[in-house]
């Protein structure tokens, strides 16, 4: 059969009638020109014995070389055994699925399903780290169209500034919007999770901590403190216990066990930074710091308030304020007290495994994790006693003058080696 009979002058010079005109080319392509003067391609052809029709589009928006191609095509899928306007079909449901499916239309998704799940600092923190930083670029991107390349891209613009952490949270958080991606079926590849080595590694952050050997010194200073016995309180707590901040701050009346023989602070899933309930086992120290700030909060939501209201808890940076206040600025952190503590405990040959549960450090294998928040509880218990025992025995049986005076005087001496 004749083909390749039309050319692009002769399809521009044809005019149109009070009827449809068929312009053939051969192998099935024609030109369809309606009376109105529009132009459009169509294939015919045959399947399972049927006569179809394939639509190619708009002359002159499709060359007579781009409709030949496309025929061949078609052709093509017809050898396969599949229907061409069915292939076509399903390439412009993908199309417009994968329209639908923007970064920022699945990224939504995932935010709004871990809204849930987080805390609503850290998911706010999120969400606006993922507006600035990635929908500028990506959200109007088709989802299974985002390449490890460009995907790259986009993060270099955020390491260019200097700002190595969010670039790291960032290719995180796209590699985890992917993968909500592949499960749901929205997309096949994740071009997040090939790049890790690509990026600038962040360096990690370190918090101020005193070392053990400061430790009788700060506790001087402690029971010097001229501010809120409140704030006295929550630093011995701190040190007692190995809670973060925030545990201590939001603590209310009903989390303590005080009665029993074994005495437990259990501090709830909402309050913990891995979101998992954490048992404190109350020490004779810890328990009297609880029964000595009975007497100026209980009755109150707060086991530590703030001083001039009550119905609120202890402000954020309260206890901080109170370590600067004792000399201690960029020196020492309420946060850095566990690092302290933790290096004490270890440098003492306690078993590292029940260290870090004291920490309420996350176990690696979550579905252990899960219903361990008891583990260890005896050993825990012993520790934070032998702890207790020991800040005892370093704040009552030492000079405490001659110890400051003595580290005074090495603090000369050393500059004076400068």
């Amino acid at each position: 059969m004749p083909s390749d009979k039309l050319t692009e002058l002769g399809i521009r010079k044809s005019k149109s009638g009070k009827k449809e005109q068929k312009l053939y080319d051969g192998q099935g392509l024609y030109l369809l020109i309606h009376p109105n003067g529009s132009k459009y391609w169509r294939v015919k052809y045959r399947f399972l014995g049927k006569e179809k029709v394939l639509a190619l589009g708009v002359w002159s928006n499709v060359s007579l070389t781009d409709a030949r191609t496309m025929r061949n095509e078609a052709k093509i899928i017809l050898k396969s055994g599949q229907d061409p306007n069915l292939v076509k079909q399903n390439i412009l449901i993908n199309k417009q699925v994968d329209q639908l499916n923007t970064f920022k239309a699945v990224a939504e998704e995932w935010l709004l399903m871990k809204e849930k799940e987080w805390k609503q600092n850290n998911f706010q923190d999120v969400k606006r780290a993922i507006e600035n930083h990635l929908y500028p670029d990506l959200g109007h991107r088709p989802l299974s169209e985002i390449t490890s390349a460009e995907l790259l891209s986009v993060l270099k613009k955020i390491e260019g500034q200097g700002k190595y952490e969010a670039t790291s949270r960032a290719r995180q958080k796209c590699e985890a919007i992917f993968r909500y991606a592949n499960l749901s079926q929205r997309c096949e590849n994740n071009p997040a999770s090939n790049l890790k080595g690509t990026l600038i590694s962040p360096k990690k952050k370190k918090f101020n901590a005193l070392n053990p050997e400061e430790l009788p010194e700060f506790l001087i200073k402690l029971n010097e403190y001229d501010g809120s016995i409140i704030t006295k309180l929550a630093l011995r707590l701190v040190l007692y216990t190995l809670a973060r901040t925030a545990e201590i701050r939001f603590a209310t009346w009903n989390e303590f066990d005080l009665e029993s023989s074994e005495p437990l602070w259990r501090v709830p899933k909402e309050r913990m930074k891995m979101g998992l309930e954490h048992h404190v086992p109350l020490s004779s120290q810890a328990l009297g710091v609880i029964n000595q700030v009975r007497k100026y909060s209980e009755g109150n939501h707060y086991v530590f308030h703030q001083i001039n209201n009550p119905n609120k808890p202890m402000s954020e940076n309260t206890m901080l304020y109170a370590i600067y206040r004792m000399g201690y600025r960029s020196r020492a952190t309420v946060h850095g007290f566990r690092a302290t503590m933790s290096t004490l405990l270890n440098e003492n040959e306690h078993n590292p495994d029940v260290i870090e549960r004291l920490l309420s450090h996350q176990e690696q294998n979550k579905v252990r994790d899960s219903y361990n928040r008891a583990e260890y509880l005896p050993q825990r218990r012993k520790i934070l006693q032998w702890l207790g025992d020991y800040l005892d025995s370093i704040d009552d049986t030492r000079d405490k003058k001659d110890i400051i005076k003595k580290n005074t005087q090495l603090n000369i001496l050393e500059v004076g080696k400068s």
